[in-house]
């Protein structure tokens, strides 16, 4: 009678059944807890008892299911996959989502940039303004802006206007602060050499340009 249980048992484990004779088994004390499996759905490769044309002398011993274990095994490594993935994904949105933060604060400098041009523009002049010189903004008691050629140094303690910065034209018609000149002038003088010179870039990566300069 054991050997008949045990018989059944075996064949309900190796064949996949998912009801199995309980009181049976427990009158018997065979009853043993499978292990849990993972709750998301694993995809086997579909069997065939022909493959490629050619009939196979036994199916059951290349389609059988073998140690449940492996089951497992193979469940686990599909998660695990699964949580590679999406790390990945989001480690590249990551890289993504700061580059998207550096164009905007790009984007909001240059609008930035444009509408302090556009000002200066429109600030009162009686010379005619070529890039290149240096211009300095004052502001009258009504409101109005306007340059002049002349230094607050060189009016001294007879400055008639508040003083409001100094500003460089360019040769593309921008304005660039006192403050910034020489920073851009090196710049352009670094293009100006890549272009007449049609030189590569040195191995140099420092924000200063030095490798040109040597």
């Amino acid at each position: 009678m054991l050997s008949l249980i045990s018989f059944y048992f075996v064949f309900l484990v190796r064949f996949g059944s998912s009801k199995i004779d309980q009181e049976l088994v427990d009158k018997e004390g065979l009853w043993t807890e499978a292990p849990s499996l993972p709750t998301k759905r694993m995809n086997l490769v579909e069997t065939s008892t022909a493959p490629s044309g050619m009939e196979l002398v036994s199916s059951y011993q290349t389609n059988r299911v073998g140690d449940p274990m492996d089951l497992v095994a193979l469940a686990e490594q599909v998660q695990k996959g699964d949580d590679f993935v999406k790390a990945n994904a989001c480690n590249k949105l990551t890289v993504i989502a700061d580059q998207i933060r550096y164009l905007q604060e790009q984007a909001k400098k240059v609008l930035e940039e444009a509408k302090r041009d556009a000002d200066l523009h429109h600030a009162a002049c009686n010379i005619v303004k070529k890039p290149g010189n240096m211009y300095y903004l004052y502001q009258r008691p009504s409101g109005q802006k306007y340059f002049s050629i002349i230094s607050p140094k060189e009016w001294g303690p007879s400055c008639p206007h508040p003083f409001l910065g100094a500003f460089k034209l360019q040769p593309d018609m921008s304005w660039t602060p006192v403050d910034e000149v020489e920073k851009r002038d090196a710049e352009l003088a670094v293009m100006g050499k890549l272009l007449s010179h049609q030189t590569a870039l040195p191995p140099y990566t420092g924000p200063n340009f030095r490798g040109l300069d040597e």
